[in-house]
């Protein structure tokens, strides 16, 4: 088994090698980019700004229990910057990557799976295009691009939820709550989030890629490599956030 891993990390890297080239084609690559971006991008704005208002709602009621239960009193001022926090911190560019890893992952691996299973990515290695390259690397470039973007307003409406969940609760009030946002924060953690995100953004484009490309049998098949695209990706997320928060915030 251990054998086998290591050899499809080589292979996943010889498929990474072949993809990170310059485009044969510029004009081609830069259509293939923009369809990427709305495929990937634009369409997943509806779910990030979903999951984004209710995990910021969620996220600042249990920072008011919390503060509540503590033995000592804290300032409800304190809900909002927690919430603000955190939301940069983990849960916008980690659980957001997640959910993408899931929605965009299995599209990738779908795809790509379906043109290797119909020949249509032989055809293009017959043709002498460099099928990883033209395939992949839209997909990265799209993904490392426009993630960032979707995490900066993921933070923005998960704060917003919070907001909203005190005026629902009417546990705190919105001017404790928008003093607590207000408060200082070190500036590293914002650059710390969108790094982290633009390597998740590196995965999610990558590895169902790799999965799909090497996809061998039917439409069955097809399937079974999005599965194991999504549930490796999201693996790979959770371990990479791991060596990066001991990496910049030990």
């Amino acid at each position: 088994m251990l054998k086998n891993l290591f050899s499809q990390v080589g292979a996943y890297f010889i498929l990474l090698g072949k993809t990170l080239k310059r485009p044969q084609k510029s004009s081609v690559f830069f259509k293939l980019l923009m369809r990427e971006i709305y495929d990937l991008g634009v369409n997943s704005f509806g779910l990030t700004l979903f999951t984004s208002t209710f995990v910021g709602a969620v996220v600042a009621i249990q920072m008011y229990n919390n503060f509540s239960a503590s033995t000592f009193p804290i300032p409800n001022s304190f809900i909002g910057y927690a919430t603000k926090v955190v939301l940069i911190l983990e849960f916008a560019p980690t659980i957001i990557s997640v959910i993408l890893a899931g929605k965009v992952g299995s599209y990738i691996a779908s795809s790509i799976g379906t043109m290797r299973v119909t020949e249509q990515i032989d055809a293009l290695d017959i043709m002498g295009v460099n099928s990883p390259n033209f395939l992949i690397l839209p997909k990265i470039l799209a993904s490392v691009i426009f993630n960032p973007l979707l995490i900066a307003i993921s933070i923005v409406f998960g704060i917003w939820g919070g907001y909203l969940a005190g005026l629902a609760t009417g546990s705190w009030s919105k001017a404790d709550y928008i003093t607590g946002i207000q408060m200082y924060m070190p500036q590293h953690f914002i650059w710390y989030a969108f790094f982290k995100t633009a390597v998740f953004a590196f995965l999610i484009a990558t590895i169902p890629a790799y999965f799909g490309y090497n996809v061998k049998g039917g439409s069955l098949e097809v399937g079974r490599a999005s599965t194991q695209a999504v549930v490796w990706t999201i693996v790979a997320i959770i371990v990479m956030n791991l060596i990066l928060t001991q990496m910049f915030l030990s």
